[in-house]
């Protein structure tokens, strides 16, 4: 695996698929800790009702930006993550946010357009001082109100799980290029080709990042991201044995 290294760390992290095993992967939560903590409870409901298994929860990334409480969600992931019980992989929100904390200019100014601000209010930050100061200023901003454990948590985070035959990534595969071989920008930004390849991936990849108003269920991959900033509508797949199937909030 060639990961960038931002997130040089983090093991590639493998679910065995093994009998008994259920896996709910969760999509993009955007700051939405509201619909999180329903879509929690929502899994250990239907998780009760199918009986015993062993449970394990993967988060596809981008945990940060864009919704009202991105600081409640990352306290609730490390909670999840505590508990042995979660894997939570690496978004590209994530990647900005800790690409911004360290002055890169380039991703301070995608943080500062596509939800940054609204991290930082999460994360105690007056709106107005952060409408007042300047872009060079952001990384001290940053680095003041996001606490040093959450920015090492999220730069610690996984690149892809694995069980049985489902890859979950936060973005997607570049075709052609063997799973083991993928890189850390792809997995974390891919669209094209991936989303429009019709072939084989070696694995039925579930993903995030595109946004769609209902799963987006191809024979080689299934997008499970739909808006829950916008939409109120977050999405989890699950899948056991043979049979998958999904749950959402606000539908």
């Amino acid at each position: 695996m060639v990961l960038s290294k931002i997130f040089g760390r983090a093991p590639a992290v493998s679910l065995t698929a093994a009998p008994g095993e259920r896996v709910y992967a969760i999509g993009d939560v955007h700051g939405c800790r509201y619909e999180l903590d329903r879509l929690l409870g929502m899994i250990d409901a239907d998780s009760n009702a199918r009986g015993a298994a062993h449970v394990r929860i993967v988060l596809l990334g981008d945990l940060v930006d864009r919704g009202p409480d991105s600081a409640g969600v990352v306290a609730r992931a490390r909670q999840l993550v505590d508990r042995g019980s979660t894997t939570v992989l690496a978004g590209n929100h994530e990647e900005l946010l800790l690409l911004a904390s360290r002055g890169e200019r380039e991703a301070l100014s995608i943080f500062n357009r596509f939800g940054g601000r609204e991290t930082l209010v999460s994360y105690g930050v007056d709106p107005d001082d952060y409408d007042d100061c300047a872009l060079a200023e952001v990384p001290d901003l940053i680095q003041r109100a996001v606490p040093a454990e959450d920015l090492s948590f999220l730069a610690g985070l996984a690149e892809h799980a694995r069980s049985g035959d489902y890859i979950f990534v936060h973005a997607g595969v570049r075709p052609g290029v063997p799973l083991h071989e993928q890189t850390g920008t792809d997995l974390r930004w891919i669209r094209e080709p991936f989303l429009s390849h019709k072939g084989s991936y070696g694995a039925l990849v579930v993903h995030g990042h595109t946004i769609t108003a209902e799963p987006d269920i191809r024979p080689n991959r299934i997008g499970i991201d739909t808006g829950a900033y916008e939409s109120g509508i977050l999405t989890a797949i699950g899948v056991e044995g043979e049979d998958r199937w999904f749950l959402q909030t606000g539908v």
